[in-house]
């Protein structure tokens, strides 16, 4: 019997035709929809009827879908993150639900110390001037002089602990799970309790994953406990920083800026009072840029695909 597969992830869809002779000899036909950053629930209803499998993003595979989904056996997530796929809904199914681990942690933690450096040394700040006609000096620290605290302390945060680490900053660190103390010890990074690591960090970066646990996990009362010289950096998922209050502390002065490149609804809306800020960096959802990590992505979300339908690749 003739399968059918829905290819929603972006990153994949144009170099999905690598993979034609593959589907092509197992008699799979591939539907490849427009997508714009992610499909929301209303768009896959429309689509996952009758699909076998498929190859997603970060679309919304909620209750609602996966009970619409008669015949789907494997959901193969290109990427890491799996917040926006009903689990506990797609295990009662009968549903499998791939991912690959650990797949963009270098990208992510070199753009976090990016962020970093051009908020420590002023860069971008700076630039803008020189360009209006200003020649100013402007103080800057040294990354030396500055301590990081990191949220979320799995391979991500692993990352970015090395490299700050390597660049001579006092770390912090926090997590729900324990870390293994060979990584403590090697590293040199201090955990500590959240309401320590918001006392006493100069920049705070979010490396969680997103679940009930880190839901607006930053919100009023963590910046208020911040100094009001720290910069937020966020290259995790964007409803772990409840969006209004971060607004709210950057226009008011509570902490000193932020540096995003996720957020809570993407992409961002173009009336968003972030894009007025000019105490915030925003990218948009691209931490992860790596060919080479990409091209591990494609070849081990394919492999997941055919695995979940039950097909062997040789």
């Amino acid at each position: 019997m003739k399968m059918k597969v829905l290819i929603t992830a972006p990153y994949i869809q144009p170099v999905i035709n690598r993979y034609q002779t593959l589907f092509a000899e197992r008699g799979i036909e591939i539907v490849i929809p427009e997508v714009h950053e992610r499909l929301e629930e209303s768009e896959l209803l429309g689509l996952i009827d009758d699909v076998d499998g498929v190859i997603c993003g970060d679309d919304r595979f909620t209750e609602k879908v996966l009970e619409r989904a008669r015949k789907l056996k494997v959901i193969s997530k290109w990427g890491t993150g799996i917040d926006s796929i009903d689990r506990d809904s797609a295990a009662r199914k009968g549903i499998r639900v791939f991912n690959t681990p650990d797949a963009f942690s270098i990208p992510v933690a070199d753009t976090v110390i990016g962020y970093i450096l051009c908020f420590a040394r002023r860069l971008l700040e700076l630039d803008r001037e020189l360009r209006t006609g200003k020649w100013r000096k402007s103080v800057s620290q040294s990354v030396t002089e500055c301590t990081l605290g990191v949220i979320g302390v799995g391979n991500v945060g692993k990352q970015v602990v090395i490299r700050a680490r390597a660049l001579g900053m006092n770390v912090l660190g926090n997590d729900i799970i324990e870390i293994p103390r060979s990584f403590v010890s090697e590293t040199g990074v201090k955990m500590v309790s959240k309401e320590q690591l918001y006392a006493e960090s100069d920049f705070v970066s979010l490396n969680c994953d997103l679940n009930p646990t880190s839901y607006h996990l930053l919100s009023d009362t963590q910046f208020q406990q911040m100094k009001n010289s720290v910069y937020v950096i966020n290259t995790a998922r964007g409803p772990i920083i409840d969006e209004l209050s971060l607004i709210r502390a950057l226009q008011s002065g509570c902490i000193a800026g932020a540096a995003l490149d996720v957020f809570e609804v993407e992409p961002l809306p173009n009336n968003s009072p972030l894009l007025k800020l000019e105490n915030v960096m925003l990218a948009p959802h691209n931490a992860n840029s790596s060919p080479r990590a990409w091209e591990h992505v494609h070849q081990n979300t394919v492999r997941n695909l055919f695995k979940g339908l039950g097909i062997e690749l040789t």
